[in-house]
């Protein structure tokens, strides 16, 4: 493979159509579906849980199992509470920043189908200047243009229905990704192409791949906890996103030194085998994929810890794609490391193929 870029015209249409897509957590099928159409030339077969995780197979007889991974949800809210006067009170489904909220466009999902509502917030001529008051989740409400509580269940919102932002998918400056939700289905998009491009240059592994796009990781790597006891992996490669730190705000002498446009953020952590890391390392090395290192303590905070303390302990890295403004509606990515990343899964998948034995990850 060369420097050329390996997205398609396809892939883009695809990726705008996932990320548009609302997948919330506990709410991912939908997006799952998207995937998996996707993903079915490129596999032999699927496996799906209970919960929703999706996972495409290539050559699924073989003793040998190994896992690429992304997550599938998005950050999202629950309806908590209706006033008599038809406002809406929130409650968190995953990490929503409330600072972002306030005059907010959303979309309330009911099975009469989606409500428009908006994160009203009081005017700056009518707040106490000596001490307003910072948005907070007791102090977020949506307004729906109900008068009564009445009014508002009727349009079929009731406590519990799931409230996602509407904001969609469009490229900045040529080679900026922007979007809700990259966090993390820009990690299902980048198996999916690993999965793409090894049907596409006829590659044969001798080993089992299973291209697997978790849910509810955004509330404690409940999917991956689940399919890896099904799957019952050999190795796993996880992708998640990180921050970009040159930021503003941000302290790189605590959050590290990672930037967009950098190259994929190779992870140092307990939960990630040493000898896989470094194998993937010398991946990068060999094929002049440019990287960057990130060491986290005590836990990656990602579906890795999930797989690497499964099953006894399955061997596990984490490949990171730097992000900024995460989970925010403006989550921006750099499309080279869109693509470095795909390049680094797909070369690593291929150096571990010629390596003769897998004692390699013990």
């Amino acid at each position: 493979m060369n420097s050329k870029s390996i997205l398609k015209e396809s892939s883009i249409k695809f990726l705008e159509k996932y990320l548009n897509n609302a997948s919330p957590t506990g709410f991912e099928a939908e997006g799952q579906k998207i995937w998996m159409e996707y993903l079915k030339p490129y596999v032999d077969t699927f496996i799906t849980d209970t919960y929703g995780t999706a996972v495409g197979v290539i050559n699924p007889d073989a003793p040998y199992k190994v896992v690429i991974e992304g997550h599938s949800d998005e950050i999202s809210w629950y309806v908590n509470y209706i006033t008599d006067n038809g406002l809406i009170y929130v409650i968190r489904n995953g990490g929503s920043d409330h600072q972002i909220a306030p005059s907010k466009i959303v979309n309330i999902h009911t099975k009469k189908g989606i409500v428009k509502g908006v994160f009203g917030w009081p005017a700056i001529h009518t707040r106490n200047r000596d001490k307003e008051e910072n948005p907070k989740i007791s102090n977020l409400f949506i307004d729906t243009g109900c008068e009564t509580k009445e009014e508002v269940e009727n349009m079929g919102i009731h406590v519990g229905c799931v409230i996602t932002y509407p904001d969609e998918f469009f490229i900045m400056n040529g080679n900026k990704f922007v979007c809700r939700a990259i966090d993390n289905r820009m990690g299902g998009f980048m198996i999916a192409e690993v999965a793409r491009l090894l049907h596409e240059n006829k590659k044969k592994l001798p080993f089992g791949l299973y291209i697997t796009n978790s849910v509810q990781e955004e509330v404690g790597l409940r999917g991956a906890e689940m399919i890896t006891k099904t799957i019952k992996p050999n190795v796993a490669i996880i992708t998640d996103v990180c921050h970009d730190t040159t930021t503003p705000m941000i302290d790189v002498k605590i959050e590290g030194d990672t930037k967009i446009g950098k190259g994929p953020v190779i992870t140092y952590a307990p939960a990630v085998q040493n000898n896989l890391r470094e194998l993937i390392i010398n991946t990068a090395e060999e094929k002049k994929i440019p990287f960057q290192r990130a060491a986290s303590s005590r836990v990656t905070g990602t579906d890795t810890d999930a797989f690497a303390y499964s099953n006894g302990g399955v061997p596990s890295a984490l490949i990171s794609l730097p992000l900024r403004y995460m989970h925010t509606t403006v989550e921006m990515v750099h499309r080279e490391d869109v693509e470095n990343v795909i390049r680094l899964i797909y070369e690593s998948l291929l150096k571990m193929e010629n390596n003769e034995t897998y004692s390699y990850f013990k």
